[in-house]
C-alpha cells in the first residue's frame, strides 16, 4: 500500500494536523479503552495505567472538542455520574489502531535499540 499524503509537511495539511492530534500519548489510549464501551473517569483512570486525573480530564475535553468522544451525563444531583463514550468518528479509529497493534506484534523488537534491523 503506497502512502499518498500531499503536503504533509506543511503546518496546514489536513493529515499533519490528524497526526499531531493523534499523536499525543493518552488519546490513543484512550480510544483504544473507550472501544470497549462507554466508561466513567474513574474506570479509564485504572484501566489506563500512569494517567493522571488532570491528564485525563484535559485529554478527554480535547478529544470531545475534536470530536472524537461524548460526555454523558448519566446523574444531574451530586455527586454527578458522567461516563464518556466514542462518537461515529472515534469508532473510525478502530481499525487503524488494529493495524498499528498487528504491526507491532510482528515487528516488536524491531525499533528498539541493540535490535537488528
Amino acid at each position: 500500500m503506497a502512502l499518498v499524503i500531499p503536503e504533509i509537511l506543511e503546518e496546514s495539511c489536513a493529515t499533519r494536523q490528524a497526526l499531531e492530534r493523534m499523536a499525543a500519548k493518552w488519546r490513543v489510549l484512550l480510544i483504544y479503552a473507550l472501544l470497549a464501551g462507554p466508561q466513567r473517569h474513574s474506570d479509564l483512570r485504572r484501566t489506563v495505567q500512569g494517567i493522571t486525573q488532570k491528564v485525563l480530564t484535559e485529554t478527554l475535553r480535547g478529544m470531545e472538542l475534536d470530536g472524537l468522544v461524548e460526555r454523558r451525563v448519566l446523574k444531574e444531583t451530586a455527586p454527578q455520574h458522567v461516563e464518556y463514550a466514542l462518537t461515529t468518528l472515534g469508532k473510525t479509529m478502530q481499525e487503524p489502531l488494529a493495524a498499528i497493534c498487528a504491526w507491532a506484534i510482528e515487528n516488536g523488537a524491531a525499533g528498539r535499540p541493540g535490535s537488528r534491523s
